[in-house]
């Protein structure tokens, strides 16, 4: 069975859940099967959060992610929070504004300017959820990119697709930079 774990944490008001949610919806539309969750503490705005999705070729029968294969951070305080006692096999995506912590094994570790690509490329903060996913799709084949950017337009508030696409798109370019690099 192919089974990939994904665990996205940042702050309240970031936008994970939404980009976990447009992973699942894209996965779903790809003709794959996805369970999406997602906890935050009490202080919603500012606090850290998690947002986590698994996505598989084959029914899923537990569905909380245990052993991520994937993490992508945002913030400090989400990596001091979630970047704890990952498996060895956990490859981690972390804004490159960010210093990993001491005990992350560096090889594993990719770093992107996910929060300057959306304020400097897009244009606005606010899309920095969906450079995110752009970039995981692109380092995970997770599905094609029409899947991505209908799972999108069905998410992001009406009025802000295009917005919300070209931020998909430079999620995508930044990931292939690296890839390529």
């Amino acid at each position: 069975m192919n089974k990939t774990e994904i665990r996205l944490a940042g702050s309240g008001g970031q936008g994970v859940i939404l980009a976990s949610v447009i992973l699942a919806e894209a996965a779903v539309l790809a003709g794959k099967y996805t369970a999406q969750s997602q906890s935050y503490g009490p202080e919603a705005r500012g606090g850290a959060c998690k947002a986590e999705t698994l996505i598989s070729d084959e029914p899923i029968g537990f569905t909380k992610v245990r052993h991520p294969d994937f993490l992508m951070v945002l913030t400090e305080k989400a990596m001091e929070k979630y970047a704890k006692d990952l498996p060895e096999n956990c490859r981690i995506l972390m804004d490159d504004s960010l210093e990993p912590l001491p005990e992350l094994d560096l090889s594993k570790v990719i770093r992107l300017p996910i929060l300057k690509t959306a304020k400097e490329k897009v244009g606005r903060a606010q899309t920095a959820n969906v450079v995110a996913a752009g970039c995981i799709n692109e380092l995970l084949h997770i599905t094609d990119e029409e899947s991505m950017k209908e799972a999108v337009k069905l998410h992001v508030p009406s009025g802000t697709e295009e917005v919300n696409l070209k931020a998909l798109e430079a999620g995508e370019e930044l990931a292939k930079a690296t890839v390529h690099a």
